[in-house]
């Protein structure tokens, strides 16, 4: 049942994909507005496909921040990138550089403010994280990122990579990090497992701390269970 209900999910929700990418792609040179709520929509889809079609649910735990910060995501499946358009309004996602290169959706996730990170690259990568998180941040949008730099099965929890710490540094601005139980259910490859899936919003960690302090609260705080963590308020 699982299976059928996964590839019934595939084939939908693909499909509503190259629909909306292609609309969203034809507004992009004349709106940025169009983009912003284009892709929201693109997200909203895939909540509602998932839950639907996959069976697949999700509890978000804690109040969504609504001023410029940086959020720091746990990083387990493909199942949170989408949420990051879908329970944001207007977000700066950090993401691998070669997903910008993908044709149309690459297009897209430029437009809506994406930034790219060539990890190839080393210092000049880091310059330009810098440059265009600055950009982002004077128009008061969220910065996104998922501190690990890749995908970690659950259980797993690797040393924070150096991107978090020099935004961290250049903007003043606190931390909110994300737990989340995704990788039990959004596995790699067709089949998707249903149940529930909690997101946890945990308390902001404050600007102005260590490195090694803030690194060590943000990756206890990724790490813990989202489901009993303490959440933060509005």
């Amino acid at each position: 049942m699982a299976a059928l209900r996964s590839l019934l999910f595939a084939l939908v929700f693909l499909g509503g994909t190259v629909l909306l990418a292609l609309a969203i792609a034809a507004a992009a040179p004349f709106s940025a507005a169009a983009v912003q709520r284009g892709s929201h929509a693109w997200a909203v889809w895939f909540v509602w496909c998932a839950r639907r079609l996959a069976g697949v649910r999700l509890e978000v735990r804690g109040a969504v921040p609504r001023h410029p910060c940086l959020v720091a995501f746990k990083h387990q499946s493909a199942f949170e990138t989408y949420l990051t358009l879908y329970l944001f309004e207007r977000p700066a996602v950090v993401m691998k550089k070669e997903l910008l290169d993908i044709p149309v959706w690459g297009f897209i996730a430029r437009r809506h403010g994406s930034i790219g990170v060539d990890r190839a690259h080393g210092t000049a990568a880091m310059k330009r994280l810098l440059r265009e998180a600055r950009d982002r941040i004077a128009a008061g949008r969220p910065i996104l990122i998922f501190p690990e730099g890749t995908r970690v099965p659950p259980g797993s929890a690797p040393p924070l990579r150096a991107g978090l710490a020099a935004l961290y540094q250049l903007s003043g601005l606190p931390v909110v990090p994300v737990a989340l139980d995704s990788g039990r259910l959004w596995v790699k490859g067709l089949v998707k497992r249903p149940g529930l899936i909690t997101l946890a919003f945990l308390p902001d960690i404050p600007p102005g701390l260590q490195r090694d302090e803030m690194e060590s609260r943000v990756h206890a705080a990724i790490n813990a269970d989202p489901a009993t963590a303490t959440v933060r308020h509005a």
